[in-house]
């Protein structure tokens, strides 16, 4: 008796095609960072560059967990837009006029979302960014957390909560103009949310940083290496105040 070629969808056409299949990734994805820090944060204690690397950690395994659905589904980094091969000098430039574009755009979102708070709350307080106080005065521990913020978040964060979240939003049937209004919108509020630990100004900032970085992902047809060099632009101005701040 002839066996017949199986039917049944393989993982990777499940997770292209279906929204329950889709929604599950998500909810792993977040799952297992959850997990990865409710098991490290109590072994960092008070130590503040062990919190530092558990927050790092934490990004990696969300990073390395966006790869293999990628690869699951036979796609890779270029279907979230992330492409280095520039062909001149020219397209290199317009690149980085670009991002610098992005940059104005994304701080003055950051700066709304400042003023915008203060007006709810009747307290202009700043963001609570006591957790890089450990790099006051210690070049080395500054130029250490420098490289991995440009790796964990200029990087990280854009393909974490830029083009993953969007592209699976938009997955889900959040297509057209408003869809698209909706799947930004969404993934800006979630990227505040996991900003908790700078307080209530620190989640208005970078749910609106969110929202300037993800229209400007839309409007530059998913041009990700413009969102993570304005990403990394910002990211050096903080951590460049946050290690002069004592001086």
């Amino acid at each position: 008796m002839r066996k017949t070629a199986s039917n049944k969808p393989t993982l990777g056409q499940l997770l292209i095609t279906s929204k329950t299949a889709i929604i599950i990734e998500i909810i792993l994805l977040f799952t297992l960072a959850y997990l990865v820090l409710h098991l490290l944060t109590p072994l960092a204690k008070d130590n503040p560059v062990q919190k530092q690397a558990v927050m790092w950690i934490t990004n990696v395994v969300m990073l390395l967990t966006v790869w293999v659905g990628l690869k699951i589904r036979g796609h890779g980094l270029k279907d979230f837009g992330f492409n280095l091969s520039f062909i001149s000098w020219r397209q290199t430039g317009k690149v980085i006029l670009q991002s610098i574009i992005v940059l104005i755009i994304t701080l003055a979102a950051f700066i709304l979302g400042s003023i915008i708070m203060a007006n709810i709350t009747g307290i202009p307080e700043g963001a609570d960014l006591s957790q890089y106080d450990y790099m006051k005065d210690n070049f080395g521990l500054f130029l250490l957390t420098l490289v991995g913020v440009w790796i964990v978040s200029s990087f990280g964060e854009e393909i974490i909560y830029r083009a993953f979240l969007i592209n699976r939003f938009t997955q889900l049937g959040l297509t057209g103009k408003s869809g698209q209004i909706a799947a930004v919108t969404l993934s800006s509020v979630i990227f505040g949310f996991v900003h908790f630990s700078w307080g209530p100004m620190g989640i208005a900032q970078t749910t609106f940083m969110g929202l300037a970085l993800g229209f400007s992902y839309i409007y530059l047809e998913k041009r990700l290496i413009v969102l993570i060099l304005a990403h990394a632009y910002m990211d050096t101005t903080l951590m460049i105040q946050m290690y002069l701040s004592s001086q």
